[in-house]
């Protein structure tokens, strides 16, 4: 543990030492694009037919399955909402005629940093989300020729003053985890990494000069990672949460941190914005009750009854039979008293409180809580 522990000490010295030069953020952004995971995932894993969402997904605001792995509004509708833009169509959803012209979500379930293997879960990774966007920005070029689609697609110039958004990194980390032990996944981030600071270099050739990257949440407090690793009472923490999972999704921040540290220098015609995601939802859940809720770890939407209503062979929504007897796994009568909605995803309320938060400006590198006009009118 020598090792670990002098490479986090390399990571905060080199946090510390490096000098930001950063462009102020006005939050007046003509447009927002969003790379992710099911975290931010509007959409796009659903429109691609490789996965359907029943009742009771969506069920507390949009009030039927939304295409989101939630029970409602995800972070990213809310920072949208408080943006005073719409809600992010998903790419792959054509159906409907999507309205791009403030935006364009990329982010799809089960999405890694690194290149999909036959085994990933999505194919989604982040370069191909980076090829997809790419493609988007050559296709607004040409039908930008006509004036028939104007209300549909972004105005060219746009690119270049949009918010460039990311919340993706988890499945990197709490995904690894069931194929590498605790020191290959702790290894395995520099690689997870250099694939990410690629895709922004490639986004910052075509124009891109805003950036919001949000840090990884504390993957060992999802439940289907605590009924997979953790029924070794002695791999929990004191909150109950998988100790392992979450060490490296801390030493996946800092690094992450530093990433940011860097290309703030680099890209001194940039704006480069680090979002503490980990400690927002840590606090969330070490104070759940502090901010309403009562359940912290157990799913709102799963089998199984407590401690954590999650069973991996019945999914949120579905119905399977159980050594001969057919079970369903079924929605709590009230999700805002849960953080967790289906054992792996928030809820509407958590996120919500998580949105609320990012909103404060405080946990956030460079911080921006004077350069908020809009705080005063928070919905929250």
């Amino acid at each position: 543990m020598a090792t670990i522990s002098n490479l986090f000490l390399q990571i905060l010295l080199l946090t510390s030492i490096s000098i930001s030069y950063v462009r102020s953020i006005d939050f007046n952004y003509p447009a927002v694009f969003n790379f992710g995971d099911s975290n931010s995932d509007t959409g796009d894993r659903v429109a691609s037919g490789l996965e359907e969402i029943d009742d009771p997904y969506g069920e507390t605001y949009f009030k039927k399955p939304s295409g989101r792995f939630c029970d409602g509004r995800l972070i990213v509708d809310f920072l949208m909402d408080e943006l005073d833009l719409p809600f992010l169509n998903a790419y792959l959803d054509s159906v409907g005629a999507p309205v791009f012209r403030k935006g364009c979500n990329f982010a799809a379930a089960g999405s890694t940093i690194l290149p999909a293997t036959a085994s990933s879960v999505s194919p989604f990774s982040f370069g191909i989300q980076m090829a997809q966007f790419l493609r988007f920005k050559d296709r607004v070029q040409d039908l930008a020729k006509s004036r028939k689609v104007d209300k549909y697609i972004p105005s060219q110039d746009s690119f270049g003053k949009a918010l460039y958004m990311f919340d993706i990194g988890q499945n990197d980390v709490g995904g690894a985890f069931y194929s590498k032990s605790l020191d290959q996944v702790l290894a395995s981030i520099p690689y997870i990494l250099q694939e990410f600071e690629a895709g922004i270099a490639k986004l910052y050739d075509v124009g891109a000069r805003f950036f919001w990257i949000h840090n990884t949440g504390p993957v060992g407090c999802l439940p289907q990672n605590i009924a997979k690793f953790g029924t070794d009472p002695s791999k929990l923490d004191t909150l109950g949460c998988v100790a392992g999972h979450n060490q490296a999704a801390q030493l996946f921040n800092l690094q992450l941190h530093a990433l940011c540290k860097k290309l703030q220098g680099q890209y001194a015609d940039s704006n480069v914005t680090y979002v503490d995601i980990y400690t927002i939802k840590s606090n969330l859940l070490s104070n759940y009750s502090r901010y309403g809720f009562e359940q912290p770890i157990m799913a709102c939407c799963g089998y199984g009854g407590p401690p954590l209503n999650y069973d991996s062979r019945v999914p949120c929504g579905q119905t399977k039979t159980i050594n001969g007897t057919s079970v369903t796994a079924k929605g709590c009568s009230d999700s805002t008293e849960y953080i967790n909605w289906d054992g792996i995803h928030y809820t509407e309320a958590a996120n919500q409180y998580v949105a609320s938060q990012i909103l404060t400006g405080k946990y956030s590198d460079p911080p921006f809580s004077d350069q908020m006009p809009f705080l005063l009118k928070l919905k929250f």
